[in-house]
């Protein structure tokens, strides 16, 4: 049976319309794939409290509002992948890579040219779409 994985991701944009995303560590699962900021929760831990670890963790920023876009559920051959993605609104700080991985900000529609894990490509298909969905603002 595979390991279920519950994992939290913070979509951060910028003033110029872009999506922060980061690059994966060759040497761990799914390695030098690109991802959005996050990452598993923690035994106990509540979403929101895990978003805001995982984001000062990976990026020294501190969340100040956020609200939940999406849930998605991702089954990979090893393991499954239960995703709550959450819209950063509003944070302190500048975004740095603390884990030693690449960032980069992207332009949504650009997002189709990286490497992407599988799990992510829902939340890619939002992104381009937005200007069309409601509550992205």
């Amino acid at each position: 049976m595979a390991v279920s994985k519950n994992v939290v991701v913070g979509l951060i944009l910028d003033g110029k319309g872009r999506v922060l995303v980061s690059q994966r560590m060759e040497g761990v699962h799914m390695g030098g794939f690109w991802e959005f900021p996050g990452g598993k929760r923690r035994a106990l831990e509540g979403r929101q409290e895990a978003l805001e670890r995982e984001l000062k963790e990976e990026l020294g920023i501190q969340v100040l509002e956020a609200r939940p876009l999406m849930a998605l559920k991702h089954n990979y051959p090893d393991r499954c992948v239960c995703l709550d993605v959450f819209l950063v609104q509003t944070y302190e700080g500048r975004p740095v890579s603390l884990e030693s991985q690449p960032i980069a900000w992207i332009l949504p529609q650009d997002l189709k040219n990286k490497r992407f894990l599988p799990a992510d490509k829902p939340i890619i298909e939002a992104l381009i779409s937005r200007n069309e969905c409601p509550g992205w603002e």
